[in-house]
């Protein structure tokens, strides 16, 4: 068990953006996921609101993360494989790709179904693409594939976390910890 002293640390920003977002992902799949299969109802229909503001919500904040990351240089990568180093920074880069695209095909696909994006019920945004019932199950379809990898994705991060936590000992975790 090799234990070494703590990594450098995200900024205070980094760490918060992290943090949010992980909880708003968590929320906006767990939310989708139900609503998914729910009968059509007041309750689906409010589900479905609420899961279009969240995927707002994501989105902006994506950015927000995006732009940090790329103004503010992260902490050194803590010791490792030069495979594992290749395949975190490849599993950040696709994370920050589906922060971005999961939201946008879900706007994409309500506007095509021709149900406006109004967020927090007072801020109406444009329809991303004109209505249209083949392209919205297309995307219908592709929201749900690209959700799915996030979780997958995201399940990946979390299990190489754990992993530099519990089994390499390296201070890794340190570096996001709230």
């Amino acid at each position: 068990m090799k234990t070494t002293a703590p990594a450098q640390r995200y900024t205070l920003v980094a760490i918060a953006l992290h943090w949010l977002l992980a909880l708003m992902i968590i929320g906006s799949f767990s939310v989708g996921a139900y609503m998914a299969d729910l009968p059509l109802s007041p309750t689906r229909l409010k589900l479905f609101n609420y899961h279009k503001w969240a995927g707002i919500t994501i989105l902006a904040l994506s950015a927000l993360r995006l732009l940090w990351r790329l103004t503010h240089r992260p902490p050194p990568d803590v010791p490792m494989p030069a495979w594992q180093a290749r395949a975190a920074h490849l599993l950040h880069w696709a994370l920050y790709a589906l922060f971005f695209a999961v939201p946008l095909m879900g706007w994409a696909y309500s506007s095509a179904a021709g149900f406006p994006v109004v967020v927090y019920g007072v801020l109406p945004l444009p329809d991303f693409v004109a209505p249209d019932r083949a392209l919205a199950d297309t995307l219908k379809e592709l929201h749900g594939t690209l959700a799915w990898s996030l979780a997958v994705v995201v399940g990946l991060h979390v299990a190489a976390a754990l992993k530099h936590q519990f089994v390499d000992r390296d201070g890794l975790l340190e570096r996001m910890r709230p």
